[in-house]
Formats: structure tokens, C-alpha cells, sequence
């Protein structure tokens, strides 16, 4: 059976929970995968979206920070949790759905503003973040897997508005560009959302700073879908809704969408 899969960095599941019930109710994606959930699990709103079908939810939360958390429709098994780097930081869960396929949600550390780790601990953080990752699934090459999430990269030339101006600003530095494709190789993944949309700008974030976000159209692609090969044909009508940015109080990010016919 198709199911589809969301990812979005909802930069407070409490303050934005009704953000995430209008996702629900107007989109109603199979699986949403939730980043920066800002909430200890125990106070996330379960019942609100229990309410509109998302009766099974894994997370993994902490107060003010980070937490990420997988919504489903169908059950999913709670399949732990990694702790990439030793930080201490709730920035992974996976499940797995009754089909057998597992799913990854990710939230990557942002890395600070400095891409230099000598002088910003924050970026030498996000580079052995990603190292982990890429020694995990080199260890064990996963299968019917699907990793989703705020990865905090925008990789391709065409992710980001320009190139040129952001080549030594953190999120599109060559090292992390780097780092990350270290990650997609060691695991097989395919990237989903740009087999779909292979060519042209993409972007799911874009900065609150500005003040005319949607006009001046300065976004960077760091919320991304990766399916393992097996099943990466299966992905299709992959999309980003940018809507989503200019709802009321909105978070700085717009959810991402494939389908899989599994």
C-alpha cells in the first residue's frame, strides 16, 4: 500500500501545535517526522493529534531544545535511538512500520556561525555528528529504510539562492557538503526529493531574519527524504510546501513530502 512521509523542523511542537493539526488535518501525510520539538515527550500535544487520526507516536524530547518525534497513522515500532557524537541531545528516533520499513528521523546540529572548529565548538559538533552517522551505516548498511529530517546541509549549488555568497557560510561549506555526502555514500541513500525534482532552485527554509522572506527568496534545501536503494524507486510526487512558511507564526521551515508505493 502508497503511503506518504513529511518531514519538518516545527521549531516548537507546543507553541505550533496547531501548525501541526492543520498539516494534518489539510495534507494528511501517513508518517510526519517532527524536529526541534522544543518539549520533554511527556508534554507534547499526543492527544491533538491522536484526535485527527495519529494515534502512534516515537520521540524522543528534551525542555527548551532539540527532540524529534515520528507521528503514524499505522503502528510503529519504536526501534531506539543513537546518540551520534556522545552529545547528549534527543536528535534521532527510528521506527518501523508493519511493511518492514524502517524510518530514520534526523535533527543534524546546526553547527553555530563560525564553520571553523577550532574557534566554534558548535561546528566541530555538527562534523562529528555526521561522522558518527557515516561510521553507523557503514557498520551496518541498512535496508527498506527511509531517513528524513533537518540535516542542516544544503548540498547542490542550486539549494541555496547563491553559490558564491554562501560557499563560507555554515550550512553549505564545502567540508560539510563533504561530511554529509560521507553519510549518503556509507548507507546507499538515494535522495529522494531530487531524483524527483532533479533540476532548478529548491529550498525548505528560509530565514526569519527576513523581512520579506517569500519576495526575497533567499532559502537553502536543508530538510531532506533519502530512501535506501531497494526502495528508493518506489518514492515519487516528492514536494515542498512553501506555503507552509507564510501560515500565521510560522516555523522558519516548510514540511517535505514523497510518496511510496510500498
Amino acid at each position: 500500500m502508497p503511503f506518504t512521509i513529511a518531514t519538518w523542523n516545527i521549531n516548537s511542537v507546543r507553541l505550533r501545535a496547531d501548525l501541526v493539526a492543520r498539516l494534518l488535518r489539510e495534507e494528511a501525510p501517513d508518517i510526519l517526522c517532527l524536529q526541534e520539538c522544543k518539549s520533554p515527550v511527556e508534554k507534547m500535544p499526543v492527544a491533538v493529534f491522536a484526535g485527527l487520526g495519529y494515534r502512534h507516536m516515537i520521540a524522543r524530547g528534551q525542555k527548551g531544545y532539540n527532540g524529534v518525534a515520528i507521528l503514524s497513522k499505522q503502528p510503529v515500532e519504536d526501534l531506539g535511538d543513537r546518540d551520534f557524537a556522545g552529545l547528549g541531545q534527543a536528535r534521532h528516533v527510528a521506527g518501523r512500520l508493519e511493511n518492514g520499513v524502517v524510518i530514520h528521523n534526523f535533527y543534524v546540529p546546526a553547527g553555530g556561525d563560525r564553520p571553523d572548529r577550532e574557534i566554534n565548538e558548535k561546528f566541530g559538533q555538527k562534523l562529528d555528528y555526521l561522522t558518527g552517522m557515516r561510521d553507523w551505516f557503514h557498520a551496518g548498511k541498512p535496508e527498506r529504510a527511509i531517513l528524513v529530517g533537518d540535516l542542516n546541509i544544503a548540498p547542490r549549488e542550486d539549494d541555496v539562492w547563491s553559490h558564491k555568497s554562501l560557499l563560507g557560510v555554515v550550512s553549505h561549506t564545502p567540508v560539510e557538503i563533504e561530511h554529509l555526502a560521507g553519510v549518503q555514500d556509507a548507507g546507499g541513500w538515494v535522495d529522494v526529493t531530487r531524483t524527483d525534482i532533479p533540476e532548478g532552485q529548491l529550498y525548505s527554509w528560509w530565514s526569519y531574519r527576513s523581512p520579506d522572506w517569500d519576495a526575497a527568496d533567499k532559502g537553502r534545501r536543508l530538510d531532506h527524504v533519502w530512501a535506501t536503494p531497494d526502495i528508493a524507486g518506489a518514492a515519487h510526487s516528492s514536494r515542498i510546501l512553501r506555503t507552509a512558511r507564510g501560515w500565521d507564526k510560522p516555523s522558519d521551515h516548510a514540511p517535505v513530502f514523497a510518496t511510496f508505493d510500498l
